[in-house]
């Protein structure tokens, strides 16, 4: 009986075969490269090497055959395809105003970054930052400070600003227009 007991006691039960996890992991991988092959495939087809073979047979660069196939696209594609993208230049140093006396605040310090998608518009800006600064620092040292601290009125601001940037490069000849005004740092003290 003992040995009876100690060959059900080593009994472990029937072993079952290892699964293969190898196998498992094989299908995974292969799955992954089907998918980003086809992937990488569809870019450069649709992306890349059709700009190249209409860059080719128009005889212009690739950024034209780009314009070119979004216009053939037509409708809302064509815009978005032309649209370039919005350049934000800073108007560096920050600007440092004295505001009218009798308000809660007596300066206002503020850093301008302007959107536009027109790079001789930065360029314009950059050429005349004498008299855009000029300018800026008028508009910025006739606020009222009880109108800045509130939301309405730094909105109020920035379309100010952008009216008055979008002018002066209408009359100075300047191409282009400023798309939006940001303030990324603005403190009145």
């Amino acid at each position: 009986m003992a040995a009876l007991k100690l060959d059900e006691s080593t009994d472990l039960g029937i072993e079952k075969a290892p699964r293969s996890k190898w196998l498992l992991v094989a299908i995974v991988v292969a799955a992954l490269l089907v998918v980003g092959g086809g992937g990488a495939a569809a870019w450069y087809f649709l992306y890349k090497g059709g700009d190249e073979a209409a860059a080719a047979e128009g005889g212009g660069d690739a950024k034209a055959a780009r314009a070119k196939k979004g216009k053939e696209a037509g409708g809302k594609a064509a815009t978005e395809a032309e649209k370039p993208d919005p350049i934000y230049h800073p108007l560096d140093p920050a600007f440092v105003a004295n505001l009218p006396p009798g308000g809660k605040a007596k300066m206002l310090q503020v850093a301008v970054r302007v959107e536009t998608h027109d790079p001789s518009l930065v360029a314009f800006l950059q050429k005349n930052d004498p008299m855009v600064r000029h300018h800026l620092l008028t508009l910025f040292g006739g606020q009222d400070a009880a109108e800045l601290m509130t939301r309405a009125g730094r909105e109020r601001l920035q379309a100010e600003v952008q009216k008055t940037l979008n002018t002066l490069a209408k009359e100075r000849g300047g191409e282009g227009k400023v798309t939006a005004v940001y303030f990324t740092q603005f403190v009145m003290q």
